[in-house]
């Protein structure tokens, strides 16, 4: 059961932003004095990815765990209440994220997702090495979390 008033729970989640979120300023912040240069949010791309680095052909989308469901992530875990609109909800944004990474994918994009939860734990040397990593390397599709 819910701990919060529906006033309250509403309150929390309108505070809930898809843009400038910590996770997504702390890789900015990171990939850009690391050399590293971006564009934000690219709204003529499928689904608007955080960063664009049209140099390297690659966008990169910071994904919270909970929204988009991190596999093997404790912050995915679904709430214990209204079980079956969270798991219609969440399950409709793994489906659109899929055929997002697709659409870009075959328009020559190559799609790299940082998860929150790594962002968190601060581990900027890791993230930076795998960021680079990808960047050089010849694959189409990766995640860092």
């Amino acid at each position: 059961m819910d701990n919060k008033t529906p006033e309250a729970r509403s309150l929390n989640m309108k505070a809930v932003t898809g843009k400038n979120t910590k996770p997504e300023m702390f890789v900015r912040s990171l990939l850009h004095k690391s050399g590293f240069r971006f564009s934000l949010h690219k709204k003529g791309l499928p689904g608007s990815p955080d960063l664009c680095m049209p140099k390297y052909k690659t966008v990169i989308f910071i994904n919270g765990c909970f929204w988009h469901q991190h596999k093997g992530c404790k912050k995915a875990a679904l709430p214990k209440t209204n079980v079956d609109f969270w798991s219609e909800k969440l399950g409709k944004n793994l489906q659109r994220d899929q055929l997002q990474y697709e659409e870009l994918e075959k328009m020559g994009w190559r799609v790299l997702v940082i998860w929150g939860c790594i962002c968190q734990q601060k581990n900027a040397t890791q993230i930076l090495e795998k960021v680079r990593k990808f960047l050089t390397g010849n694959e189409k599709y990766s995640e860092i979390g």
